[in-house]
């Protein structure tokens, strides 16, 4: 029963990452548009939604978490049973752990492309400004 439970977390945790990872495509590949330019940002928006999904899988599947239910760490000696509500349990923690993982590596990402974004403004601004100087 527990390679069960391992499987049905693992499927649960990738199918949220991936519905993730599509849901974010569209303003990672505008964010990495502006930062890298269209040329490097295909290449960087691949690795961006394999790091989503390692990082919501790895997030939400947690084998210590589970190994509960094949050591001996029960009142008694046995490992806790797999009853509903511990199915559901489990399910549910994986489902907001997976999440949870990919919102800190979202926002890490959405961090340094603000910061980035902000930079190169900056930057062609003062180009701009040295150009209408040079200009007059």
């Amino acid at each position: 029963m527990f390679l069960v439970m391992l499987l049905v977390a693992l499927v649960v945790s990738l199918l949220a990452s991936v519905l993730t990872a599509r849901f974010f495509d569209k303003a990672v590949d505008s964010i990495l548009a502006r930062i890298v330019g269209t040329e490097l940002a295909d290449a960087w928006h691949k690795y961006i939604q394999f790091a989503i999904v390692v990082v919501g899988v790895s997030g939400g599947v947690q084998l210590w978490e589970l190994q509960k239910y094949i050591a001996n760490k029960g009142d008694n000696g046995t490992p806790p049973p797999l009853t509903f509500m511990s199915w559901v349990l489990e399910i549910y923690r994986t489902l907001i752990e997976t999440l949870q993982s990919i919102v800190w590596m979202l926002l890490l990402f959405f961090l340094c492309g603000m910061i980035a974004i902000v930079i190169m403004r900056s930057i062609e601004l003062r180009r701009q400004r040295r150009d209408a100087d040079d200009a007059s």
